[in-house]
């Protein structure tokens, strides 16, 4: 399989998340996940990139879909690869690594 460079966007806020009270932040939550992915892919590119669903700032597609996890009333942080959410409120590293792999990602044995 052909290797493609994914980036993971991570929607959050500064707030917790209502339903989320006993998870870490979004913030938390972005360190975490960009660690575990360095740890599992070594040496391979994946762009990460955090956006605040109360201040989104980014491209015009970043901007909708931080509002959509508002009006829509996702749990959050919303992890998305590529046009697929992954995860939301407490990502699952077996879920964001399976589609990692889908891209090409190889994972460290």
């Amino acid at each position: 399989m052909e290797f493609r460079e994914v980036e993971i966007v991570l929607y959050g806020a500064e707030q917790l998340c209502p339903s989320c009270v006993n998870l870490p932040s979004s913030k938390e939550t972005y360190e975490w996940l960009q660690a575990a992915i360095a740890r599992k892919f070594p040496g391979q590119a994946v762009k990460m990139t955090y956006v605040d669903i109360d201040q989104p700032i980014g491209d015009r597609a970043k901007v909708e879909f931080a509002k959509r996890v508002i009006d829509e009333d996702m749990f959050y942080p919303v992890v998305v690869i590529g046009e697929k959410v992954v995860g939301e409120g407490n990502p699952r590293l077996k879920t964001i690594f399976a589609e990692l792999e889908k891209h090409g990602y190889q994972a460290e044995q």
